[in-house]
C-alpha cells in the first residue's frame, strides 16, 4: 500500500535518499520513512504560511524558528538542575575497579549463565581473595589477563548501567550482578577519588544550553504532532514521535 501524505504519494527514491541518516538505529527504513514524512509536513506547512528561504532545509529552519519558541532558563532552574544532578558537574572523578565477564553469547543459555555467575559470585563473596584467580580464569574480558583489573575510571568511559553501579557502590565486592548490554559483570571496587564539583558559575551557561536544547526538542515533537494530527496520512501508522526525525 502506498504512502500518501495530503495527496502526496511519498516515492521510494525520497526513502532511499534518507536511508543513510539514520543507519545505526532501530529499524532504519522505518525512522527514514517517518522523517520523510514530517519534512514534507514542514515543508507545505512553511508554503502555506507564504515562509521563503532558497531550499527545503532553510525553508524548514525558517518554520521552526516561527513556530517553535522556548524562552531561556531562568538563573533558578539552572540551579535546580545543578543541585538536582551534582554528578554531571563534577571533574576529576575516579573509580579504581575490577570485573568479571560473564558474556552474553547465542551458544549459552541465559539461565545458565546467570547460574554459573551467581555461584562465582557466592565463591568470591566468602573468599574475595580469589578475586584475580577467578577472573583470569572464567572472565570473558580481556581484562582476565590482568585478573580483571580495568583500572582507572572516570564518568562517561563505561556504558551508563555499569556506571551508575561503579559510582555508587562502596569499596569491596558489589554483592549482586550487574547486567549491561554486554553480559553479567561481578564488579570489586578497590578504590573512589570523590573529585571536584565545578562551581555553579562555572557550568551556569553550559546548563541554560542544555535545558534550552531539551526544551526546543520537546516542543518540536508537540509541533511535528499537531502537524501530523491534522494531516490526511495513509499507508502507515506514525505512532508516537518519539525520536528526532527531521535532521
Amino acid at each position: 500500500m502506498p504512502i500518501v501524505v495530503n495527496d502526496h504519494e511519498l516515492s521510494d527514491d525520497e526513502v532511499a535518499l534518507e536511508l543513510p541518516s539514520h543507519q545505526g538505529v532501530p529499524q532504519p527504513l522505518r525512522q527514514a520513512t517517518l522523517a520523510v514524512i514530517l519534512r514534507h509536513l514542514l515543508h507545505g506547512e512553511a508554503e502555506h504560511l507564504g515562509l521563503y528561504a532558497p531550499d527545503e532545509d532553510g525553508l524548514i529552519a525558517a518554520l521552526l524558528a516561527r513556530e517553535v519558541v522556548v524562552p531561556q532558563p531562568d538563573r533558578d532552574s539552572c540551579l535546580r538542575h545543578y543541585q538536582q544532578h551534582p554528578a554531571r558537574y563534577t571533574v576529576g572523578e575516579l573509580v579504581e575497579a575490577d570485573h568479571i565477564l560473564f558474556q552474553f553469547t547465542p551458544r549459552v543459555p541465559l539461565a545458565a549463565l546467570r547460574e554459573f555467575a551467581e555461584a562465582t559470585l557466592a565463591e568470591l563473596l566468602a573468599e574475595p581473595e580469589r578475586f584475580a584467580a577467578l577472573a583470569a580464569e572464567r572472565s570473558n574480558c580481556p581484562s582476565a589477563a590482568q585478573g580483571g583489573a580495568l583500572g582507572q575510571l572516570g564518568r562517561g568511559q563505561t556504558v551508563p548501567e555499569f556506571e551508575r553501579v561503579l559510582f555508587s557502590a562502596a569499596p569491596g565486592i558489589v554483592p549482586r550482578l550487574i547486567e549491561t548490554r554486554f553480559g553479567l559483570h561481578i564488579v570489586r571496587v578497590r578504590h573512589h577519588i570523590a573529585g571536584r564539583l565545578r562551581l555553579f558559575d562555572e557550568v551556569e551557561a553550559e546548563i541554560a544550553g542544555v535545558l534550552h536544547a531539551c526544551s526546543v526538542d520537546t516542543a518540536t515533537r508537540q509541533y511535528l504532532k499537531l502537524l501530523a494530527g491534522r494531516a490526511r496520512i495513509s499507508g502507515i501508522e506514525l505512532g508516537e514521535i518519539d525520536t528526532p526525525l527531521v535532521q
